[in-house]
């Protein structure tokens, strides 16, 4: 039986690793990811959505639209409680250049320097969405709650994770293992949401 192909709408390889690990987890088998990589280009819309949720949802719709291929596609992020939730839909661009986790992780920084240790509290949101061909759209939400550092911490992770504490741990998330993160992340949460959904494509 031949497996079915689900579009990752992303070129990161940790992303891709990270549903494998989820969809492995789960006991779903019989599905192959592609990442964007290995499909035709595709004009891909800006990410312009007021929420996760309709960047993801957004995302999927293309890339299913675009391949005739399910699509799976997140939207994430951080929200600072001491800065009214931003960056929110804005992290990977911050700074003003899209992606450039110094940048941003520093300007962040520089925003709450001085906010008190218990203002710090923070939050990465992931939302998730699965674009079905000719059917059902889902779209779930994982929240990681935490703090915000006073500087980067550990080698491991992208984006804001060096200066992310999640909550009941000493350790940003940069420092935690492949394994730890999956079980406690925004992302982690969200796809783990998504389970039955890509469990009835596999079927």
């Amino acid at each position: 039986m031949a497996e079915q192909k689900l579009l990752v709408a992303s070129r990161n390889a940790k992303k891709l690793r990270e549903l494998r690990r989820v969809l492995d987890a789960a006991g779903i088998s019989g599905i192959e990811l592609v990442g964007l990589n290995e499909v035709p280009e595709f004009p891909e819309a800006p990410e312009t959505g007021a929420t996760f949720e309709e960047n993801a949802l957004a995302k999927a719709r293309d890339g299913s639209a675009a391949t005739g291929l399910p699509c799976v596609a997140d939207d994430s992020g951080l929200e600072v409680d001491a800065l009214n939730g931003m960056p929110g839909v804005l992290s990977a661009r911050w700074s003003g250049t899209h992606g450039d986790d110094d940048a941003n992780t520093a300007l962040l920084l520089a925003q709450l320097g001085d906010v008190p240790d218990e203002r710090r509290g923070a939050g990465f949101v992931s939302a998730c969405a699965l674009s079905v061909p000719g059917g059902e759209d889902s779209v779930v939400r994982g929240e990681w709650r935490g703090a915000i550092a006073r500087q980067p911490l550990g080698e491991n992770g992208f984006g804001y994770d060096p200066v992310f504490v999640p909550e009941g741990g000493g350790r940003s998330a940069a420092e935690l293992s492949a394994e730890e993160k999956d079980a406690a992340s925004h992302r982690g949460r969200a796809l783990r949401l998504l389970i039955p959904a890509l469990q009835a494509l596999s079927a």
